[in-house]
């Protein structure tokens, strides 16, 4: 990744940080802004980053609540009206891609979730475009230049979002594969980040998507609206969504998802995605593990 382009970012997102927190953010060095993953913010106490080996305190101070009202409504660029319901699920999505995430109160309506208000954290996710992740496993997953269904698996923080993005803009462009249409279902924006409706983040020119609804409504919306070669999810995580890549596979549909999770025993364990397995939904499997400070990649192909 570029260092300086890393750095234009690590500034981005903090732009969204109340003046005091902003200008100690921009007291960390360069060579820790261009590693930083996040901002965490909690009512009383320091502000911290995440940096890959761990939280450090940045802020002399404790936050204070009026703080994290002023985040919010600079992130909002003061229109929190106009983001009120993404703001209720617990996230706000910047200009570039940035995430901010949110607790607090949270209020009711029968049985749902109604307003979040009394912020008592939060969370600036530093989004980063990593060009190239997708690299070291295109070839293995595009038999013959096209790609095959794939589930890409690996425990959380392993870069699971960043590889499944850069495959998405790799098959949608065209780069070192056949160009495909994709339809991507992304529920909490954290792939393609949104931003009056165009991508803050590069998933490519033919690729199309629906932010907001839970995975499952957003794959079968897809599939019926816009004729996609392709259909991507980030984090299966429940039956509904596994019965729609079964839906769609069997409208001919090339899948890519996430999931969380170790190894292919691991999945054949639960009783969740066993079907993926057994049903042959997808072919290809991706494991992403850590060692040495460094991500191995290992591809396997799935018997049919």
């Amino acid at each position: 990744m570029d260092r300086e382009q890393s750095i234009r970012e690590y500034v981005q997102a903090a732009g969204a940080l109340p003046q005091r927190l902003r200008q100690e953010a921009l007291m960390l060095p360069r060579e820790d802004q261009c590693r930083a993953e996040e901002f965490r913010l909690r009512a009383g106490r320091p502000m911290s980053v995440v940096l890959p080996e761990g939280e450090r305190v940045l802020s002399r101070g404790p936050v204070h609540s009026r703080e994290l009202e002023q985040l919010v409504e600079i992130a909002s660029r003061a229109s929190l009206h106009a983001v009120l319901d993404q703001v209720r699920r617990g996230y706000l999505t910047m200009a570039g891609g940035h995430r901010v995430g949110l607790c607090g109160t949270v209020s009711l309506r029968e049985g749902e979730i109604h307003s979040l208000s009394r912020y008592s954290s939060a969370d600036v996710r530093i989004a980063r475009q990593v060009k190239g992740a997708a690299d070291p496993v295109r070839d293995a997953l595009c038999p013959g230049g096209r790609l095959t269904s794939t589930l890409i698996l690996a425990p959380p923080g392993m870069g699971k979002t960043t590889l499944l993005r850069d495959l998405i803009r790799q098959v949608s462009d065209g780069v070192g594969c056949r160009p495909l249409r994709v339809s991507l279902a992304d529920e909490r924006g954290e792939v393609a980040a949104l931003y009056g409706g165009v991508p803050q983040l590069e998933v490519g020119g033919r690729t199309d998507v629906v932010e907001g609804c839970p995975k499952a409504q957003g794959l079968m919306l897809l599939l019926r609206a816009m004729n996609p070669q392709v259909l991507a999810a980030d984090e299966i995580t429940a039956p509904e969504d596994v019965a729609a890549l079964r839906t769609a596979a069997g409208c001919g549909v090339t899948l890519l998802a996430t999931a969380h999770g170790e190894s292919r025993a691991d999945l054949e364990r639960r009783s969740l995605y066993r079907p993926l397995l057994e049903e042959h939904i997808v072919q290809r499997l991706v494991r992403i593990r850590g060692t040495g400070g460094q991500r191995i990649y290992t591809v396997e192909e799935l018997g049919v």
